[in-house]
């Protein structure tokens, strides 16, 4: 297949990540620019289009979705209006890549689901950008060589220096475990069948209404456990870690040793501050490959089957965090379509 022209995208959402996601296709991605911005503040929007020539400030996704300059939709907006953009690109057949979550809760995903069904092919990657990180990818493609043997259980930690004002105790599993969600299904090839949240006492340093630390389990159908410890006010950073534990070794992710520094009778290094941050490469690398592929006519990467399940498995967890015990996760059956 023919690899189209520079491809003209349309960020629907300029809040700080749909801003970095402009900045990110104007000046690190090649094969694409920035055609329009959408954001409901059409001040924002007008200030963020400025920045880059020939690109159209909106208030509507449908109006920027309907120009003749734009070829591929970024879906940066706030979750709850992602499905509305979602099934607006999926009328106009156009490739989307859309921010986690896919959308807020599992029924709404579903529908996203169903609606690219009908479609009859793929239009959609959701952007759970650690599968284009370093550090997972080389975990993966270790556990994919059968060296370590069958993972038996994934330790995962997931620290913010500090909680949006915002954050809400359920926000910890829908917002953040959610990207545990997804790179335990994708690094041990299971889906999650169930989901225990357990409340160890609050920090200190936690607003008064937020539940936070919080320690998930997940159980998966290929008999292994995963944990999760999620702490967003650990007050010194931004750590995201993972080890996984098989049959005959282990491998760790995440200890962030690039560089040790000596010096002033005292030794270490630096820690990231927030996810934008830590991640920075692994945004570059998932708009890139998502740029390429969409030239290329093709969609790959994490499905919207992947963020269904991701929002089933997050529901479940928000209901054990709120009535207690283990909560069953429910899928639907798994559609030809996502393999």
């Amino acid at each position: 297949m023919t690899e189209r022209a520079t491809l003209g995208v349309a960020v629907i959402g300029t809040g700080k990540m749909g801003a970095d996601h402009v900045r990110r296709l104007h000046e690190v991605v090649s094969g694409a620019r920035v055609s329009a911005v959408v954001d409901v503040d059409a001040e924002r929007a007008k200030t963020i289009a400025a920045r880059v020539d020939g690109c159209t400030a909106y208030t509507d996704p449908a109006s920027a979705m309907a120009a003749s300059d734009v070829d591929a939709v970024l879906i940066a907006s706030p979750g709850p209006a992602h499905e509305a953009a979602l099934l607006q690109a999926f009328e106009h057949d156009l490739p989307v890549l859309c921010e986690k979550p896919l959308t807020p809760d599992a029924a709404s995903a579903l529908r996203v689901v169903e609606a690219e069904q009908r479609l009859g092919h793929r239009r959609a990657q959701v952007g759970f950008m650690r599968r284009y990180d370093t550090e997972y990818v080389k975990l993966k493609s270790l556990l994919e060589t059968g060296q370590l043997g069958r993972p038996l259980m994934l330790h995962n930690r997931h620290r913010n220096a500090a909680s949006p004002p915002f954050f809400t105790s359920s926000m910890l599993i829908s917002d953040s475990v959610a990207h545990e969600t997804d790179v335990t299904r994708w690094l041990l090839g299971h889906e999650i069948t169930a989901v225990t949240v357990l409340r160890p006492a609050p920090s200190a340093n936690a607003p008064d209404d937020l539940q936070d630390p919080q320690f998930v389990v997940f159980e998966t159908d290929g008999g292994a456990l995963a944990d999760v410890e999620i702490f967003v006010n650990c007050g010194f950073g931004y750590q995201v870690q993972a080890e996984a534990v098989c049959e005959r070794g282990t491998a760790r992710i995440g200890d962030g040793h690039a560089m040790v520094t000596n010096m002033a009778g005292r030794w270490g290094g630096t820690i990231a501050q927030d996810f934008v941050e830590r991640f920075a490469d692994a945004y570059d690398r998932e708009v890139q490959a998502w740029v390429d592929a969409t030239r290329r006519g093709e969609v790959t990467g994490p499905s919207v089957w992947d963020g269904y399940a991701a929002a089933a498995v997050c529901e479940a967890g928000v209901r054990s965090l709120n009535d207690g015990g283990r909560i069953t996760v429910e899928l639907v059956e798994r559609p030809a379509l996502y393999g």
